[in-house]
């Protein structure tokens, strides 16, 4: 772990991000050149005291897990993720599909997306960022840790994960995330992270293994759903999927059409927030 390199490197990339470049409101005037520390600190969801310590040079090694925030807090090229984890003494991502940090250009769009449910997605179904909206609607996924990230694998593996889908979806739901995975297996082959939880759900699910061998290949780019919510009930949803070049990531946008009940639903979700709905989903 090289702790001055990586003391400087993260010190400059905050300096040259301003509020907006975030999300963040610019404010008044600001004595701070770029982000300030604690900003940093939030968006990277770890204390203000330990992203400190890493800038002084006196803070301990960056778990990997760690390194995948500060990359999409300080909205860090692919280059610069890998410079990220060599200077803090960890093997750099190789392959896009292994790759923590947030593909820039995805997060510029969700930065601006503060009025409606927006996450980006991996293309295992893993939550790598969510607006407070989508959290309000869909809970937190920061906790999920291992193969639970995947909310594929937590559709096979977790009765409760379906209780947000009425009974009738739930069919074509499991349909079309198997042929999401299949064509994350076709892309990136039999050894990759794909066919790792492709085999671990082959041996989980009986549901998932049948489905599996249909088959059925495809991507979504735009849907139409229903999800529940515990406590605004059901909610009709339009979703459109945006994918990046080499299709790893995806944001996708929850959005109703103006004057209707799903509508009105979405902007009393993001008057009541996350603090209302917590936990709804873990």
């Amino acid at each position: 772990m090289d702790r001055a390199a990586l003391a400087d490197f993260l010190r400059r990339r905050r300096e040259e991000l301003q509020p907006q470049d975030v999300g963040l409101p610019a404010g008044a005037r600001r004595r701070t050149r770029g982000l300030r520390r604690e900003e940093v600190a939030s968006l990277a969801l770890m204390s203000t005291d330990y992203y400190t310590r890493l800038e002084q040079r006196r803070g301990p090694q960056p778990s990997e897990q760690m390194l995948g925030s500060l990359a999409r807090a300080l909205r860090l090229t692919g280059d610069e993720c890998r410079y990220l984890y060599r200077v803090a003494g960890h093997n750099a991502p190789t392959t896009a599909s292994s790759a923590p940090h947030v593909a820039p250009a995805l997060l510029r769009v969700l930065d601006r997306l503060d009025d409606t449910p927006a996450l980006i997605l991996s293309e295992l179904g893993e939550t790598l960022v969510q607006n407070r909206m989508a959290a309000a609607l869909l809970g937190d996924a920061s906790g999920y840790t291992g193969a639970d990230r995947s909310m594929i694998h937590r559709w096979f593996t977790d009765p409760g994960e379906r209780s947000r889908y009425p009974e009738a979806d739930r069919d074509r739901q499991s349909r079309a995330l198997v042929a999401s995975l299949r064509a994350a297996y076709g892309l990136r082959g039999p050894r990759s992270r794909a066919g790792d939880l492709a085999r671990s759900l082959r041996k989980l699910s009986a549901e998932f293994a049948e489905l599996w061998d249909r088959h059925e290949v495809a991507q979504r780019f735009e849907d139409h759903k229903t999800l529940i919510h515990p406590e605004l009930g059901p909610i009709e949803l339009d979703c459109q999927a945006l994918f990046t070049e080499d299709q790893s990531q995806t944001l996708l946008v929850l959005t109703a059409p103006p004057r209707t009940e799903a509508h009105e639903k979405l902007q009393l979700l993001a008057v009541l927030g996350l603090d209302r709905f917590t936990g709804a989903e873990q």
